[in-house]
């Protein structure tokens, strides 16, 4: 994966090289040379400058001659409209390419060649080689005449680099850039004629400029790119048809001086360039792709959180006016629903979970339902189960076992279970005192075969706890509505949950194929037709990592977990009834939201940096604005809902800095690792002894 984020990020910074510090921009008007630095035979002699070899030669066009000259091209529109002029006309020119846009356009420098004309090149990028290094300089100028080799054959010898003017006008600057280019091989064309089209002066000041009198040769600067050349074509339409009349002939620059600026490309200049040219429009196709990628995950993104809201709240709504109704009803009345008293076996798997096992038990075993408290120590060497035992609590029984892994402690609880009802619970989790009595009472319909409580974090100081605790709110508790409401919840928690025997008999109990134990207990009992629903109302507080390294710990085993029970529960994509519900809705929604989009997250980032160095940094940091304002809205509807304070939202911006490229890295790594066909072990989260059994809970115990 690091292979392909690096490959993608070369591909941007080669996309953004070519297409966006490039440009056409207006010329540069006349500015002063320094004095000292440009030869006497350069300020006062030709247009076209040959500083190879020793000392400096050059050249003007015949008398009565006229090159005439092109920049910034090719160009869709106006290039193909000069063409048709010039062959009209019977006429050929110097075309000087930019190669970011020969790329993009092949056909009509291959129709420039195929017609006659000259080439010559404008640098790569259309960049200022005067100010440029001498690194960037061999790029602009080697770079451009192999895409021209690549693309016709044939390898230009002729340079105008840009923001040049006449002789006179030449900088110091300039002239270095002009001296080491000709160390590969060009002459640098300068001109003596400005038509000044890029101003849009009217066709008949440009043609006027054409067919101006005077015996000596010229060469004459126009533009057939960089906007709108629809003058430049009347001008050189008009200029042609009346060229006889005034004794001018209009020709290329070559043809002006006597030479053949043009070879040959050799064989290998010719693979490299259509190498190069090949690779640059593959990096702009990536880069196309990837921004119509991001189009689509920012759609996505945004109806998620249209879609979660919405029905966040109708699930929200329909309980308010269920438990309204209940409290309104008249004294003679039924119930409404039928209150669910009936005992339950609370089964606690315990693996070295001294630090918070008797808080969690105590807590448990004061509730105000009825409870058989099962603590089942998985072969602990921390004295866990001394702890308990030593609690002497009459609700409580301790059963020890060898160690074999959290479904063997659940299975070895619910063999001993005593009742129909059967809660699992971690042993980091505290209960409040009407927990188990809330979360158990959607069994009054018997379709329903689990039920998942909501687990809040409740070591949630620093700023680590505050991004988990923002996860748990919105990322978890929301979705858990969606799931209810669609009827495909993936997972009950291991922190609370609520299970029939009945329907954990029917499924096999607890499998031990997926480290996720939970949500493949969940997605078999979605398939074998039962109701798992949501009860937001029964509050579980559990202790969160404190660290980014146990964190990742935690992390990895959930996501990879997942990814097994998805992949293991694949089938129910295919089937109908509540298995179908769960495959299409449930294993959908977790393969685009916990899986593509995740995996597609590194690429937004590298893709955020190239906006901001070859974009325009204001309209990227406007879109992340945009993105982050709806992460909020959604962050405070779901705290409003769960009645939690908004303070630790002030953490949110910073969460998209570390914690989300954190869980796109432990995904990215769970993916990998699931594909290499890798199975991992059980890793044990580390416990700090942070809860706290509610003070309510210790004076009923």
């Amino acid at each position: 994966m690091v292979t392909v984020v690096l490959t993608l990020g070369l591909s941007m910074a080669v996309q953004g090289y070519m297409n966006h510090l490039s440009g056409i921009d207006e010329p540069r008007g006349q500015v002063s040379r320094a004095t000292g630095g440009v030869p006497g035979a350069v300020a006062e002699g030709g247009p076209v400058v040959d500083p190879r070899g020793d000392g400096v030669r050059t050249a003007t066009p015949s008398d009565h001659t006229v090159a005439l000259t092109f920049d910034d091209g090719p160009d869709p529109v106006w290039t193909p409209r000069i063409l048709d002029v010039l062959r009209e006309h019977g006429v050929h020119a110097t075309f000087f390419v930019t190669g970011s846009s020969a790329i993009k356009h092949p056909e009509i420098v291959r129709r420039m060649a195929a017609e006659g004309h000259e080439i010559g090149i404008q640098t790569l990028t259309h960049t200022d080689l005067s100010a440029a290094p001498s690194w960037r300089l061999q790029l602009e100028t080697r770079g451009a005449q192999k895409v021209v080799a690549g693309i016709t054959g044939n390898s230009p010898s002729l340079l105008r680099p840009p923001h040049t003017s006449t002789n006179a006008t030449t900088t110091d600057g300039q002239w270095s850039a002009m001296d080491a280019a000709a160390d590969q091989g060009f002459l640098t064309v300068l001109n003596t004629v400005n038509s000044g089209d890029w101003r849009r002066p009217g066709a008949e000041v440009i043609t006027g400029l054409l067919l101006q009198p005077g015996v000596q040769g010229q060469v004459v600067l126009m533009h057939d790119g960089g906007g709108n050349r629809s003058q430049t074509v009347d001008a050189l339409s008009a200029a042609l048809e009346r060229q006889e009349k005034s004794g001018i002939s209009f020709t290329s620059v070559g043809d002006s001086i006597g030479i053949d600026s043009t070879r040959k490309a050799s064989v290998g200049d010719a693979i490299l360039g259509k190498a190069f040219v090949w690779g640059i429009r593959l990096t702009d196709a990536v880069v196309a792709a990837i921004s119509w990628g991001l189009v689509a995950a920012g759609i996505v993104t945004l109806l998620r959180a249209v879609l979660v809201m919405v029905v966040a709240a109708r699930h929200s709504r329909a309980v308010r006016k269920s438990r309204e109704a209940e409290r309104n009803r008249g004294w003679f009345e039924p119930p409404l629903r039928v209150e669910v008293t009936e005992p339950v076996s609370v089964i606690v798997p315990a693996y070295n979970e001294s630090a918070g096992i008797e808080a969690a038990v105590r807590s448990i075993a004061a509730s105000t339902h009825p409870v058989q408290v099962i603590v089942v120590d998985d072969g602990s060497t921390d004295g866990t189960a001394d702890i308990v035992e030593a609690l002497e609590l009459p609700n409580v029984q301790v059963i020890r076992k060898e160690n074999g892994g959290k479904p063997s402690a659940l299975n070895a609880g619910i063999a001993a279970a005593h009742h129909e009802l059967v809660v699992m619970v971690d042993g980091d989790t505290v209960f409040e005192l009407d927990t188990v009595h809330v979360l158990i009472q959607r069994f009054a319909d018997p379709r329903v075969g689990a039920i998942s409580g909501n687990t809040k974090i409740a070591n949630r100081g620093g700023i680590l706890g505050a991004w988990q605790h923002i996860e748990y709110v919105v990322g978890f508790n929301l979705d858990l509505r969606l799931f209810d409401v669609a009827e495909c919840m993936p997972t009950v928690p291991g922190a609370i949950g609520a299970f029939r025997r009945e329907a954990l008999a029917r499924v096999g109990g607890v499998s031990h194929d997926t480290l996720a134990e939970d949500t493949d207990l969940t997605m078999a009992l979605c398939r074998d037709g039962w109701r798992v629903v949501y009860e937001d109302d029964a509050l579980a507080w559990t202790e969160a990592p404190a660290t980014l390294g146990a964190l990742w710990k935690q992390r990895y085993r959930w996501c990879y977990g997942t990814l097994q029970a998805m992949w293991k529960h694949r089938g129910a994509i295919a089937q109908s009834g509540p298995a179908g519900k769960l495959g299409r809705r449930g294993i959908g929604y977790l393969f685009v939201f916990q899986v593509l989009l995740p995996l597609f997250a590194p690429i937004v980032d590298v893709f955020a940096i190239y906006g901001l160095v070859f974009l325009d940094p204001v309209r990227i940091a406007v879109v992340w604005g945009i993105f982050l304002l709806i992460q909020f809205i959604m962050a405070a509807y779901a705290f409003r809902l769960d009645r939690e304070p908004m303070r630790a939202l002030w953490t949110l911006p910073l969460q998209q800095f570390v914690y989300r490229q954190l869980m796109y890295l432990v995904v990215i790594q769970s993916v990998v690792t699931a594909l290499a066909g890798v199975r991992l072990r059980w890793h044990r989260m580390e416990r700090y002894g942070s809860l706290r059994v509610p003070a309510a809970t210790q004076e009923r115990s």
